[in-house]
């Protein structure tokens, strides 16, 4: 019996570690790249970290600089809010420019913030809403969409930022397609995001809503 249980125990770890199981895709200029195939699709989800000096309330001001994400978002073309909810919830736009034959791809999700009070870690969760609005004739709308920010802190001023995304598309894209995109884009998208966050606008930035881990 106890032998029966070890094997059970040992099969649930492997089958969990597996679920988990992250593939480093790039590591270069302090950020890397993971993927994995995401649960009951042929869909790459990814996953990209990197660590800079700089302050939480710079980061969310950059990520919330939605007219900006056109300039430093990988194939990005359209980016705007469609409802603000409140400080740290609103209902965002986005298109999403797709190589040849495929159609621009566009998409609408909700986006809520939230911050630890004692570790003052931040969360930023994007749900999909792909019938917020109707359709464009031009585009086709995501099928599935998921994304979230980890930023976590450190007291040497450091903060690690992790994002993690994964897209199904709708309309004629092949498997094949969006997995080269979704691979090569993050870290062109991280490595312009490094660069934009040094900009004054964000390193002066103050938002009420966001409490320094060293404050």
């Amino acid at each position: 019996m106890r032998i029966l249980l070890c094997l059970l125990f040992h099969t649930a770890c492997l089958s969990q570690s597996k679920k988990d199981d992250w593939t480093l895709y790039k590591s270069e200029n302090g950020i890397s790249v993971y993927s994995r195939t995401s649960a009951g699709t042929d869909y790459k989800e990814i996953k990209s970290i990197f660590s800079i000096k700089t302050s939480l309330n710079s980061i969310v001001a950059l990520i919330y600089d939605w007219d900006s994400y056109p300039q430093w978002n990988y194939r990005c073309g359209e980016s705007k809010t469609l409802k603000k909810i409140s400080e740290t919830e609103l209902i965002h736009y986005q298109t999403t420019k797709t190589p040849w034959p495929a159609q621009d791809q566009d998409f609408i999700i909700n986006i809520k913030l939230s911050q630890d009070e004692k570790t003052k870690v931040i969360t930023i969760k994007s749900t999909n809403l792909p019938n917020y609005i109707p359709p464009y004739k031009d585009r086709a709308r995501l099928a599935e969409f998921t994304a979230l920010w980890i930023l976590i802190p450190f007291k040497d001023g450091t903060v690690q930022l992790t994002y993690q995304f994964m897209v199904k598309p709708s309309g004629y894209v092949p498997v094949w397609l969006v997995n080269v995109a979704v691979l090569s884009g993050p870290y062109e998208t991280m490595h312009a995001f490094k660069e934009w966050l040094m900009k004054d606008k964000y390193q002066k930035a103050k938002n009420t809503f966001i409490k320094e881990l060293n404050n």
